[in-house]
Parts: C-alpha cells; structure tokens; sequence
C-alpha cells in the first residue's frame, strides 16, 4: 500500500520514529503540506494520513485511488465526511490519545491566572526580590481555589478529568453536558444547565467540540450572564469563542482572565485582539503535544492504518 503522510512534524519533530508505519506500506512522510502542495504530495497514495491538511471534496475527486484517511487527532473536522462516505473512503481519528495531557494544561492555565508563577518568577530574575525591603512580595492577587466554583462545558472524558481535578482542589464543580445521563453527580460535582454554569461559575473550562451551533458560543450576550470578574479557559478549539467580545470583557474588567490554548486562526495572526488585552494567557495549541500522548497518538494511528488493511477497521468515523 502507498501511504502518504502529509504534515508529520507536530506528530514527530523527530523524538518518535515511523516505523510501525513503514512496516505497512510504501511510506513517503513530508512533514508540512502548504494547500498548493496537497495533490503533489498524496501522489498515487491509497492512504492519506493528516493532522490539519484539509481533505475536501475537491481533493477526493481529484484523487480517486484514496481508500483511506487517518486523521491525527481526535477532532476530524478537516475532512468532508460526506464526500468520503459517498465514495467509500474509511476515515477513522485518534480517541482519547490526549485526556490527561490537555486535563493537565486546563489546569496549568487555571493555577497560572491563580497564582502568577510565571510573572512572578521573571521579576525575580530581573532582581526584584534581591532588591525588595521585604522578605516576600506579590504584585498581582493571589487566589485560592477551595470553595470557588468550576463551570465544565462538556463532560467527555477531557471534561470529567478536568472536573475531577478541580473536585480535588475543594471546588464546586457545575457541569453542563447534551447528554444529562453521562454527569454522575457526586457531592462535589452537580449537573447545571448550560446558563447557569455560565452565570454561577468563578471559571468555566470548555471542552466541547466546534460545531455550527457552537461557533462563537462565547460571546458578548453569554459573558453578560457571568459573574463579574470570571474567567473562562479554552483548550477545546479556538472558534468557541468570539475573540473580539473576550477582549473587549478582558479590557472592561467584566473578565478577570481568559486562558486559552487554542484560537480562532492557527498559527495566531498578528491582528488577533487576545494578544493585546488584559490579563490574557495563550499557549500555542500544545495541550495535546507531552511526549506519552503523541505515543500513543503514533501508536493507535498505525493501528487503525493496519486494522484496514486487515479489513477490520477501528476507530471510524461518519458511519
């Protein structure tokens, strides 16, 4: 089987190896595909394996040996499920590779806007501390967590971990979910519905996927209904959120912080107004990026890729 991998460096910028993968087929790996590429780089490929190269329609019809496409990564919103079902080409994703690596960086992101770590430790090398009167200082609020109260958007398995962490902590944990039956309600952890953890929560953490009904989900009416000085984490994706209302609440003071590892636009365009307001921290989408969850990620990808050759595929989508 040819097999084409067309953006292979976030998976492996060359800690990890390909062999499972080589051992499949006749493997070419590029590890980026700019969109004027994509048709040059799958070649005769049967099988295509992308983490954000869009396959369209377009792509498909231009080439009908595809038989086949893995998607690295858990969402699987790059390629048109409809057009591959038409033309019975198996898509299947990575589940569940990322739970705890992306529960762990929500987190980071929360005791980060808690407690300033970074800040703090950058004044000290710019010689605050050797020069203070005192034998310790802080120039931000500090926050304790016990007692205040956790808004879960989203109650996967991200989502749970994240809410058990926060139950850890001694938050109260409000959880909004479609399916109410999946929130096992706990003394720590209540089932809301989705204004209420909006409106009762000091941070509420999204964790659902990008739909046309979640787009912008975020918005200035729903920041409106929030607390004042909450603050929301996203490490879901960056569309749930309209970036200018989020400033503009950063800048008023409405929000006291917004933490987030995705945005809009990736790479983050220049002109984004998150990098301008107020108490705004961004990573650059690595949540899912440790080293054991690109593993794994590696691993359950040449799986799939072998249960299809073996014509028992796993982990397909838009059946």
């Amino acid at each position: 089987m040819k097999i084409a991998v067309l953006d292979g460096y976030t998976l492996n910028p060359g800690d990890l190896d390909w062999n499972g993968l080589n051992a499949l087929g006749d493997v070419k790996i590029f590890d980026r595909t700019a969109p004027d590429a994509v048709l040059q780089n799958i070649g005769d490929a049967e099988a295509v394996i992308t983490n954000k190269v869009v396959i369209d329609r377009a792509v498909l019809d231009a080439k009908p040996n595809i038989r086949y496409v893995g998607v690295l990564a858990t969402g699987y919103n790059v390629v048109d499920v409809a057009a591959t079902k038409e033309k019975g080409v198996v898509v299947t994703n990575v589940p569940d590779y990322s739970t705890d690596s992306v529960a762990q960086t929500a987190i980071a992101l929360l005791l980060e806007h808690c407690q300033q770590v970074g800040h703090h430790a950058r004044t000290i090398r710019e010689g605050r501390w050797t020069h203070c009167a005192d034998f310790s200082y802080h120039d931000t609020p500090l926050i304790e967590l016990r007692g205040k109260t956790m808004g879960i958007v989203g109650y996967g398995y991200i989502g749970q971990a994240v809410a058990a962490i926060a139950a850890a902590f001694g938050m109260k944990v409000l959880v909004y979910n479609r399916t109410r039956e999946k929130v096992k309600e706990t003394g720590a952890i209540a089932y809301a519905d989705m204004k209420d953890v909006f409106a009762k929560s000091d941070f509420v953490s999204l964790h659902i996927p990008m739909t046309t009904e979640t787009q912008d989900l975020v918005n200035a009416e729903m920041i409106a209904t929030m607390k004042d000085g909450a603050v929301i984490i996203n490490t879901a994706r960056g569309g749930l959120v309209n970036e200018a209302d989020v400033a503009a609440a950063l800048d008023s003071g409405k929000l006291a912080g917004f933490c987030a590892d995705v945005v809009s636009q990736e790479p983050i365009k220049a002109d984004n107004p998150l990098l301008k307001a107020k108490n705004c921290i961004l990573t650059p989408h690595f949540a899912w990026a440790t080293g054991e969850a690109r593993r794994r990620l590696m691993d359950v990808a040449v799986n799939n890729l072998r249960a299809f050759i073996a014509g028992k595929p796993e982990n397909v989508v838009g059946k």
